[in-house]
């Protein structure tokens, strides 16, 4: 049976991209087949993998320029059987899109908000006077162009073949490495793998120096973090939620004491997942 990948659609956004080259490894080191599944947003396409309706979802949680998408944070605190089963990397490169060539006649720019984030300096050194409009996808913003013969969007190369969209401009996001780290989310758990995920909350989340103790917990048996964030609990103002990045396997004894450690200074501790990385080219 095929393994079935939700992502945020429809066809030719970098999220299908990224769950298809994810199917493809599948294919190539599990003799695996796929199916793409793709949803109008990322929170239905968590929720999907979430609601069992597929096996997995391939979201994205980190851009290099723009940083962390919440939403999938959000997600994996909320949902806690949740687990990461692996990391995916994929360059971006955001195109021009529209059927009017003049720049000059250009009132609106539809793109993804990520995207727009991605382009700013670009969009404000060559179109500074332009509305830049937020939509679902890189992809739905292309259904606008028709309407609108004054609007452009912001999207892909192959989205613009897909959709016989015109580019005008390639390569218009602010840095030329721009690149967006994906996660395929399930319910299994790894034994193995080079990272660790987690998150936890303390009862006193906004006093100074509350955070000194759990950090230095890693620090003392030089586990590296790769990355350390707070997003609000939603409960609160001033509560925060702490999600931590870090390199290791949850087999290695140093590990394991770190979190047995770490639960006695948190009020929840949550780990999503040890999981290994793929870099797509």
């Amino acid at each position: 049976m095929a393994i079935s990948l939700a992502h945020l659609g429809p066809v030719g956004t970098y999220s299908e991209s990224a769950a298809s080259a994810y199917g493809e490894w599948l294919e190539t080191n599990q003799q695996q087949k796929f199916i793409l599944c793709p949803q109008p947003s990322i929170a239905l396409a968590l929720s999907a993998v979430a609601q069992k309706k597929v096996n997995y979802a391939v979201v994205p949680v980190e851009n290099s320029i723009e940083g962390t998408v919440n939403i999938t944070l959000d997600t994996l605190w909320q949902k806690k059987d949740l687990k990461i089963l692996r990391g995916l990397t994929i360059p971006i490169v955001h195109s021009l899109l529209s059927y009017n060539e003049d720049l000059a006649n250009i009132k609106t720019v539809y793109s993804h908000p990520q995207a727009l984030g991605q382009c700013q300096e670009w969009l404000a050194n060559n179109l500074p006077q332009v509305q830049l409009i937020a939509a679902n996808s890189t992809t739905e913003a292309l259904k606008l162009l028709k309407e609108d013969p004054t609007a452009c969007a912001i999207s892909s190369a192959r989205a613009a073949e897909i959709y016989h969209v015109p580019i005008l401009y390639s390569g218009i996001n602010d840095r030329p490495d721009n690149c967006t780290r994906f996660l395929v989310i399930g319910f299994e758990t790894n034994k193995f793998g080079s990272h660790i995920s987690l998150a936890f909350g303390l009862e006193k989340s906004n006093v100074p120096g509350v955070l000194v103790k759990p950090l230095q917990i890693f620090a003392e048996r030089e586990i590296n973090l790769c990355k350390i964030e707070s997003r609000p609990t939603k409960r609160s103002l001033g509560e925060y939620i702490f999600f931590i990045e870090l390199e290791g396997s949850l087999q290695e004894p140093k590990i394991q004491e770190a979190l047995a450690e770490l639960k006695q200074y948190t009020e929840v501790l949550s780990i999503f997942g040890n999981y290994d990385s793929i870099s797509v080219e």
